[in-house]
């Protein structure tokens, strides 16, 4: 049975993207974490500097810590100013430490995972939200996670999505997908 974490981007409390995830995997065991209940400092730039790699005092090894023991990583982020949420973006730009960490061998543990993107925004997400995707593809490609898809949601405020019929369709499909794993 695949682990399967879910690493919410959200600053919202049940909004949308949430409750789009919930669908997807209603009846599904899963590790959940909202990024917005972690603090996790700005990356201090170091690949050209000797050392390459610096210790920061936040929560973020906490998170990767998780993402090291899963199997099935699952982004889940609205749509802000037509890309991840701040809180997702500070969390992958971070990525670039685990790299340089030699504590741990970073790319080729992630190699082994697969990766499923949840996005959910107002402003005509199906088309605007598709350079987004393509972002989290290009990130997967780089780090060689397996991506295994995505659903697009319609939504602004709470609740808007599940009245999205294209997003429950879809979850719904990737819900048989996930329950299967």
């Amino acid at each position: 049975m695949a682990k399967i974490l879910v690493l919410n981007g959200s600053s919202r409390e049940n909004g949308n993207t949430e409750q789009l995830t919930d669908v997807i995997l209603e009846g599904v065991s899963s590790t959940r974490i909202n990024i917005r209940d972690f603090l996790i400092q700005p990356i201090v730039d170091k690949r050209h500097d000797p050392e390459g790699f610096t210790t920061v005092a936040d929560d973020y090894d906490q998170i990767i810590e998780l993402v090291r023991q899963h199997d099935v990583l699952i982004f889940a982020t609205p749509i802000y100013w037509y890309g991840m949420s701040g809180h997702m973006k500070q969390f992958i730009d971070r990525w670039s430490q685990s790299l340089r960490d030699t504590r741990f061998s970073f790319k080729e543990e992630m190699k082994k995972k697969k990766a499923f993107v949840i996005i959910c925004g107002g402003d005509n997400p199906y088309i605007k939200g598709l350079p987004l995707i393509q972002q989290f593809q290009y990130i997967f490609q780089f780090m060689g996670i397996e991506y295994i898809g995505y659903v697009i949601g319609e939504g602004n405020a709470p609740g808007d999505v599940l009245r999205d019929e294209r997003a429950i369709s879809q979850a719904k499909y990737w819900n048989t997908f996930f329950c299967s794993l």
